[in-house]
């Protein structure tokens, strides 16, 4: 069902681009833009190609317990013998059968093997999970990414708008002080002065744009869509500003959800399997077996008799190795030191877990107080733009202070836009270092 909805959700998103300007412009959500890389991203189908890998391994690791059955079928030209002393004197020639076939059918089932199948069967289930688990974690990453793509791009496209206005109202400015130089009223350095600024702020506006088609690009090969699409950020996405919660909230999920804790605890398990399944070396093997052999012509007699030898037998197999008793303690003490390995790695992964939540929640914490300034700067800026504004209406200002005013309360906006876009991707942070985005 799930597939289906991304199905029509894929559909959709190439029938709006279809029916938009040439360039594909297309508005995608962070929930749309998750589904196609589901669909599309070429990490997260390797990590599925994995998983399907290992769950084929889990078939072949049973194939164990199926008995083992073998036929094979011969025909052969059989050449005339000789027989002589054992100093090769008296030699003499026996005419053979020619013809020679042999027929055989071995069937065999073991029944004891140490544990070393059944182990076998578990490793390859936890390789399952573990394969499952390092595509949860991929997903995260690749979920991670194009949020943090997704709010650049929306920086940027803020500060696409800012410069633009920026650089109308400087072309104004600089068509006036034109005006007044032709009057007498100003010097050709300050058109020079702030024609230089013209220049300077059509080159960020150009290294901005630049800065929005290498993004763009990005999120285009990341989600699977045609080369030259123009993604359009969701601008409704400042209104659902999360929250503030507490460390602790953040703490318990992760430990309960986090993929990479889960994986740590997989790999220790793993390695407990491989020490039984190399223990098992150590202990004898028991099997069932029959067979069913004929085989012509009888070359044991001489002369040889050409019939056919047909017998069968079954039995019970016992099979120990010997050397096991001095070549079996050294694998074991390698697993063993493998599995402590691998019980640290657990415990540095907790730890690490706990230190990197701690310090996403504090820049979470953070990027509200930072909020809260840019806000406090906006109203401080919009409140000098009126005053301003009203002065330069009634001829008590000059442009430049005017345009001065404006720039500041543009640039509070965009630090104001830009602070909620930081709550955003350090919110999206803690959602994927504790296993939730």
């Amino acid at each position: 069902m799930k597939k289906v909805v991304l199905f029509i959700s894929l559909m959709a998103c190439f029938y709006s681009m279809t029916a938009q300007t040439e360039k594909q412009r297309v508005s995608l959500n962070l929930e749309q833009l998750f589904d196609l890389a589901e669909l599309n991203n070429r990490s997260l189908r390797i990590s599925d190609f994995a998983v399907r890998n290992a769950q084929q391994s889990i078939k072949v690791a049973k194939n164990a317990q199926l008995p083992s059955v073998a036929i094979s079928l011969s025909a052969s030209y059989l050449g005339d013998v000789w027989l002589s002393d054992r100093d090769f004197r008296n030699v003499q020639t026996c005419s053979m059968p020619h013809f020679g076939n042999n027929f055989s059918f071995e069937a065999t089932q073991v029944i004891y093997a140490g544990g070393a199948i059944k182990n076998a069967i578990e490793s390859a289930k936890l390789q399952w999970q573990a394969a499952l688990l390092e595509k949860e974690m991929t997903r995260q990453n690749v979920r991670f990414l194009l949020v943090g793509n997704y709010l650049e791009l929306f920086k940027l496209e803020n500060q696409e708008e800012v410069y633009a206005i920026n650089i109308a109202q400087t072309r104004k400015l600089v068509s006036e002080i034109q005006n007044k130089q032709k009057e007498g009223l100003a010097l050709r350095n300050d058109i020079t002065r702030y024609e230089l600024q013209l220049q300077s702020l059509e080159m960020a506006l150009t290294q901005v744009r630049n800065g929005i088609k290498i993004i763009n690009n990005k999120m285009v090969v990341l989600i699977g869509l045609p080369d030259g699409t123009s993604i359009e950020v969701d601008k409704n996405i400042l209104e659902q500003i999360p929250e503030l919660t507490d460390e602790n909230y953040w703490q318990n999920m992760a430990t309960d959800i986090s993929p990479s804790i889960h994986l740590a605890k997989v790999r220790k398990d793993q390695a407990l399997r491989k020490e039984k399944v190399v223990g098992a070396d150590r202990l004898p093997s028991l099997a069932l077996f029959a067979a069913d052999k004929m085989d012509g012509p009888i070359t044991v007699e001489v002369p040889p008799i050409d019939k056919n030898l047909n017998y069968w037998y079954v039995g019970v197999g016992l099979k120990y190795n010997l050397a096991s008793l001095y070549t079996t303690n050294k694998s074991v003490e390698k697993t063993k030191i493998e599995t402590r390995m691998t019980v640290e790695n657990e415990a540095l992964v907790q730890e690490d877990l706990r230190m990197e939540i701690n310090e996403a929640h504090t820049k979470f914490v953070e990027s509200f107080s930072l909020l809260q300034t840019r806000m406090k700067s906006l109203e401080l800026a919009t409140q000098n733009y009126e005053v301003v504004n009203n002065r330069y209406m009634n001829d008590l200002a000059l442009i430049t202070d005017m345009l001065d005013a404006s720039n500041s309360k543009l640039e509070s906006e965009l630090l104001m836009a830009n602070a909620r876009i930081n709550i955003l991707f350090n919110y999206y942070n803690l959602k994927r270092i504790s296993g939730t985005l």
